[in-house]
């Protein structure tokens, strides 16, 4: 800077000495542009210095999160109460929207009652398996039987002791009891395989049940809409009577967060070669003129919409675009306690790099001179 200034005065005083005080030339139109002309270009040290040493920009922004307020229900749901003020803090967990419940208190108690069958099905399966094994006992013990028969009428027939008709009928007896057995065996099977099927030990009925009590539940639980984070609603929109659910997939309202507010400021590509995260930042906001607020770069977004191809068939177009891309910054703001910092909120950013030290005033004077400025512009009075 001590250069730049020296260098510059150096030419003021020649220009002055050549000109006025030796008058060793004459003065005219044409020497005075040549003059303009050299002294613009010794300017141009400033110009260069200020941009890439200290950077600047009036295209920045406070930025807030926001999260949109969507009502997950399955029916045509009517708001019935509206439980937060517009632009009013409030906390995490505050109820905001409570919506008509009476058709989720059913769903609810239906799906209780479908959870307590399953588990007296469940009950049920055990015993029918224990019927089984017992049908299977008794079906064995028949054959049995029938096999015993038979074996003795066919001693007892051609010894004259019995007729063959009695003969006949034990054999048909011992096939029709032997296909009971297979029967019995194949009930006890499927009773097996019933109860069988389960989860880590819980029967699948029970689990499925269990499943559309939690959904039901959950439907129930979405009846109330409750604050995710600290913050406030604005442009409060929604009103009791407005209906919602099924092919609703616009939010009702916005909710702007407490936490992590941040400017993002928009510069040229080449201002940034010597930016880095953790360097001083002089911001000055729109809201409050004349007044300076501190603060540190705290990213880089390294990436434009310019950069980025979604996937599709067809093939990209390369026009150069009438500006380029420009990179966005991110800035941690020290904001003093009981200064609003809104969403949206406008304002000047001054980085300082720490390189070119002494060309820093000039930069410092002119964010001040923009803050002072907002006292009178726009002239709109």
């Amino acid at each position: 800077m001590v250069v730049a200034l020296g260098i510059t005065l150096f030419y003021i005083i020649f220009v002055w000495f050549v000109f006025f005080k030796a008058k060793l030339l004459k003065f005219s139109i044409v020497w005075g542009l040549v003059t303009v002309y050299v002294g613009g270009h010794l300017l141009l040290i400033f110009l260069v210095a200020l941009r890439f040493f200290q950077p600047y920009t009036i295209d920045s922004h406070v930025v807030r999160s926001t999260i949109q307020i969507v009502p997950k229900l399955t029916q045509p749901t009517i708001l019935t109460e509206v439980l937060v003020t517009p632009n009013q803090p409030v906390k995490k967990g505050d109820p905001l929207y409570r919506f008509d419940d009476i058709i989720y208190v059913a769903a609810r108690d239906s799906a209780k009652a479908q959870l307590v069958a399953a588990q007296q099905n469940a009950l049920i399966l055990e015993q029918d398996l224990i019927a089984a094994t017992e049908a299977i006992e008794r079906a064995n013990a028949k054959w049995a039987y029938a096999i015993t028969q038979r074996a003795r009428y066919e001693k007892l027939v051609p010894a004259g002791g019995g007729s063959q008709s009695d003969l006949d009928r034990w054999v048909e007896q011992v096939t029709e009891d032997e296909a009971m057995v297979k029967e019995a065996q194949a009930n006890q099977k499927k009773a097996e395989l019933a109860l069988a099927s389960n989860i880590d030990g819980v029967n699948t009925g029970v689990i499925q049940a269990q499943s559309q009590l939690d959904e039901a539940q959950y439907y129930l639980d979405n009846t109330t809409i409750y604050a995710p984070e600290d913050g406030i609603i604005v442009s409060q929109q929604a009103r009791p009577g407005l209906v919602v659910g099924t092919f609703r997939v616009a939010a009702i309202a916005s909710f702007v967060t407490a936490d992590n507010p941040y400017i993002l400021g928009s510069f040229r590509q080449q201002n940034l070669k010597f930016v880095k995260p953790g360097q001083e930042v002089e911001v000055a906001l729109d809201l409050y003129p004349g007044e300076i607020l501190t603060g540190k770069v705290e990213a880089i977004w390294w990436a434009t919409r310019q950069g980025q191809y979604k996937p599709s068939g067809t093939l990209p177009n390369f026009i150069l675009p009438k500006l380029p891309g420009q990179i966005a910054v991110q800035i941690k703001v020290d904001v003093p306690d009981g200064y609003t910092f809104p969403a949206g909120g406008h304002a000047a950013v001054a980085v300082y790099t720490g390189k070119g030290q002494s060309f820093e005033f000039l930069r410092r004077i002119g964010i001040r001179i923009y803050a002072f400025a907002n006292f009178i512009r726009p002239l709109d009075i």
